[in-house]
């Protein structure tokens, strides 16, 4: 009888094992990214060079991931959030191993970069970082006529911001952190109180105070407000992706001027994307490769 029941649980064990495999096997087996070591070219071998760019009076501090090859080549710029601790540097590998410059970097008054933090000036440390692209086109290797962005949180409001620049043609944006909506809605329930201290408590970011910070959104409400930035963003080819749908206001504003060339999704995850990095690396370079 013991060997019975023995054998009983182990069947039951075993069926249950196999069941959780093909669970396991059916969720990941359409979401896999073959990926291979870079083979070097030896007379222009990828590599990484640090950056340090120049943002008016400030400097940004940042790096160049680049690929195989002396001709120039696309360029990705990579906007990090609010203050900026997911860096999505699976990504940028990534997207460098399939042939890409990858250009990361802090904006002012963040992490090392100098000078001092905030939204408007995030958006101008893109253009300058654009323009220093432009500069430096030969010696790194940066075909500007092929410039795209990724930006995640607060970077993909950046990011949106940014995509006005006349030498970005494409910018694929990640749970957009909507920065005007935010502040009216914490003003509203009497909680910008937190938003404020959260603010001075992250000591990477270089400002005033949390509560200049937030109360210049509301000075210029035109700015920060991107239901505003229909028209700018009409000819540019654009990705929202979001794990939540409150955005659908901000993404419907967009599309009525943009019909041909702007996608919008909401996908069942959490705001780094945690469980969707496969998934979100190969729609990146899918959108990239268009």
């Amino acid at each position: 009888m013991k060997n019975k029941i023995l054998g009983c649980i182990l069947l039951a064990a075993t069926i249950t094992a196999c069941n959780n495999n093909k669970e396991t096997a059916s969720t990941t087996s359409g979401d896999s990214l073959v990926m291979q070591d870079i083979v070097w070219d030896s007379t222009a071998p990828a590599g990484m060079s640090e950056l340090q760019i120049p943002s008016g009076a400030n400097k940004l501090q940042g790096f160049i991931y680049k690929p195989n090859g002396k001709a120039k080549h696309p360029t990705l710029l990579m906007l990090h959030g609010y203050p900026g601790n997911e860096k999505n540097l699976d990504l940028a590998q990534a997207v460098r191993a399939h042939g890409w410059n990858v250009i990361y970097f802090d904006y002012s008054g963040s992490w090392a970069s100098t000078g001092e933090f905030s939204f408007r000036q995030c958006v101008e440390d893109v253009k300058n970082v654009v323009a220093f692209c432009k500069k430096y086109s030969d010696s790194l290797k940066i075909d500007t006529a092929r410039m795209a962005l990724f930006g995640h949180s607060m970077g993909g409001w950046v990011g949106l911001k940014s995509l006005q620049i006349p030498e970005i043609k494409k910018g694929f944006v990640l749970s957009t952190w909507n920065i005007y909506g935010d502040v009216v809605y914490s003003a509203s329930k009497n909680k910008m109180n937190e938003k404020e201290k959260e603010a001075d408590d992250y000591f990477v970011l270089n400002k005033k105070s949390g509560k200049e910070l937030f109360a210049a959104v509301m000075r210029d409400t035109a700015f920060h407000n991107l239901v505003h930035d229909g028209p700018a963003l009409q000819n540019k080819e654009i990705i929202m992706l979001d794990e939540h749908p409150y955005n659908k206001v901000i993404a419907d504003s967009l599309k009525i001027y943009n019909k041909a060339s702007f996608e919008y999704e909401v996908w069942k995850t959490d705001h780094p994307f945690t469980n969707k990095r496969i998934s979100l690396i190969k729609k990146v370079i899918a959108f990239l490769d268009k």
